[in-house]
């Protein structure tokens, strides 16, 4: 059974919390809590068995402890439904909402979990051996979750961002990202060299690369390393790299998006994997 708490004041700490999370993209860091918020992330995170300590939801959507609807919001139930699989529920007014939501219009629903959770690691934890996608200073948040997000779907295993990369947890990188997070093995904050402890080879993207894809010789698994949107890969990462590669553009364009060049390498490397032609 849960708990039910309701809210009108926008001094609340806990009004307060959530602004701070869902308007600071490193605030999870000091306040050891991930706000998300959307019925969407909501659904992603339960599908992975987590459990949720607290759900917030806004009182146009809340239906009460059981769930029973005054009219036909089918929104309203389906919000209420997932509220009511956390441990406790707070109910404000969606006014509040506006104070601190990170979207344009408000989700009326979101799940505030501790980063443990969530499995955010900083400056440890490295997986050794699998597939990997390194991030070596990306700081758009859009570009970050959508990596994020072809690496859940191709097959990779975990996503290494070194200092200077956006935060994996930002509410943009969240969003962006669509729900992978709750797939991948997440580790931030990691210096050069600390990479020796992933024990794959590396493969960076460059436009002055040693291979083209697709005739690369690509070992697997490896970790693809992919660099900041202006610079691209710093020297002491490529020092570490077995090889770099290039994506051929006939078209003439200089450099794709890195969010882009990331699914295309990582669906080179399930091609191979599973035999595709």
């Amino acid at each position: 059974m849960f708990i039910v708490q309701h809210i009108i004041s926008r001094d609340n700490p806990l009004v307060q919390r959530l602004r701070k999370l869902a308007q600071d993209s490193v605030a999870y860091r000091k306040l050891g809590e991930i706000w998300l918020e959307g019925d969407h992330l909501c659904t992603a995170y339960l599908a992975r068995g987590q459990s949720v300590p607290m759900a917030v939801i806004a009182d146009t959507a809340w239906l009460g402890e059981h769930g029973l609807a005054n009219g036909s919001d089918s929104a309203a139930v389906a919000l209420s439904a997932l509220a009511r699989r956390a441990q406790k529920v707070v109910v404000m007014p969606e006014l509040l909402w506006k104070g601190f939501s990170g979207l344009e219009s408000p989700a009326r629903l979101g799940f505030l979990v501790p980063t443990a959770a969530g499995a955010a690691e900083v400056a440890g934890g490295l997986r050794s051996g699998v597939a990997t996608v390194v991030l070596d200073r990306v700081q758009d948040a859009g570009n970050v979750g959508s990596i994020l997000r072809s690496a859940s779907a191709l097959g990779v295993v975990q996503v290494v961002a070194m200092k200077g990369t956006a935060a994996l947890w930002a509410p943009k990188v969240l969003r962006a990202g669509m729900g992978a997070h709750f797939a991948l093995h997440l580790v931030e904050q990691v210096l050069p060299e600390q990479l020796a402890q992933l024990q794959v080879p590396m493969v960076a993207t460059s436009s002055h690369a040693d291979h083209e894809l697709p005739r690369a010789p690509l070992p697997d698994p490896c970790a693809w390393v992919l660099g900041h949107e202006g610079q691209g890969v710093g020297p002491e990462v490529m020092a570490q790299c077995l090889q770099t590669v290039s994506i051929p553009q006939p078209g003439g364009e200089e450099s794709l998006n890195v969010a882009a060049a990331a699914a295309v390498c990582l669906y080179e490397s399930l091609r191979r994997r599973i035999g595709v032609v």
